[in-house]
């Protein structure tokens, strides 16, 4: 090799590698990470065209279901607003709620969890919260229509006001994201996706029993149960808007008490899907 061919070699490996310098200043930069709140709102898009196609009927499972439920219970509640009327119509428009946060996102998340699709996200420069918080918020929206239709049925069959209705502007985001959250966490940590669909179920059907119920006539034990369940205060916050004078303090401490259940439970969905996207 001649002398001449040596001298030119580094000038070939210079523009090879801009500036000169190490090997690893010729790679090209990584994509800056996406922020939360983009991040959250293309999941949340992504989410609810996937439910918009695939939950559609599910929805009319779970307004039917509440439906029925009240249909039924109308042969031994007397319509009015007596506790029991109203316990019936709030706990059966929380349960589409709940069928649809706690229940199918309890399925979805374990789903995705036992098919490897949780890689899919790990690898996509957004936030793990923005992936729990577009989904949940997603299922949460889906059940708008079913509560309203849910409530104004109930309403009519058991002779309440309407006027209260306005209160599911709160009920629906803070209690959806309650429920929505312990199903993500409920999902992300069960083990097996059998065991997270029996978790949705069981959950669902605690939003059944101990909502459509008052709780005077719950035993002590039950009524603690009962105020464990985050949809709890969303039925109280909707069934009190039914009496002739709503305490509407009380219906905000309530409505209190889901946000700050919904914070918590969207908390823990975020830490559980870390937990479960790193394994």
């Amino acid at each position: 090799m001649s002398a001449a061919s040596v001298d030119r070699a580094p000038a070939v490996s210079s523009r090879s590698r801009p500036g000169g310098g190490g090997a690893g200043e010729g790679r090209a930069p990584l994509a800056p990470a996406v922020g939360l709140w983009p991040a959250l709102c293309a999941v949340y898009r992504a989410q609810l065209s996937r439910a918009r196609v695939a939950r559609i009927p599910l929805l009319f499972v779970a307004t039917f279901q509440s439906i029925g439920i009240m249909v039924l219970l109308r042969g031994v509640v007397e319509p009015g607003p007596g506790p029991e009327a109203r316990a019936v119509v709030a706990g059966s428009s929380v349960l589409v709620v709940a069928f649809v946060a706690l229940n199918l996102l309890a399925q979805y998340f374990g789903s995705l969890r036992a098919s490897g699709g949780l890689d899919h996200y790990a690898t996509l420069p957004v936030p793990p919260a923005a992936v729990v918080l577009g989904a949940a918020g997603a299922y949460a929206s889906f059940t708008v229509p079913g509560v309203l239709v849910t409530a104004v049925t109930g309403s009519v069959l058991y002779a309440l006001p309407l006027t209260g209705l306005w209160v599911l502007i709160g009920v629906i985001p803070l209690t959806g994201a309650a429920l929505a959250g312990l199903g993500a966490a409920l999902g992300l940590l069960a083990p097996r996706p059998e065991l997270a669909t029996l978790c949705g179920q069981l959950g669902m059907s605690a939003a059944l029993l101990l909502g459509v119920l008052p709780p005077a006539s719950l035993p002590l034990a039950v009524r603690w149960a009962r105020d464990l369940l985050p949809s709890t205060y969303g039925v109280e916050a909707f069934a009190a808007t039914f009496g002739p004078s709503p305490d509407w303090a009380r219906v905000a401490v309530d409505l209190g008490v889901c946000a700050a259940v919904g914070a918590l439970a969207l908390t823990a969905a975020a830490w559980a899907y870390r937990r479960a996207a790193v394994r």
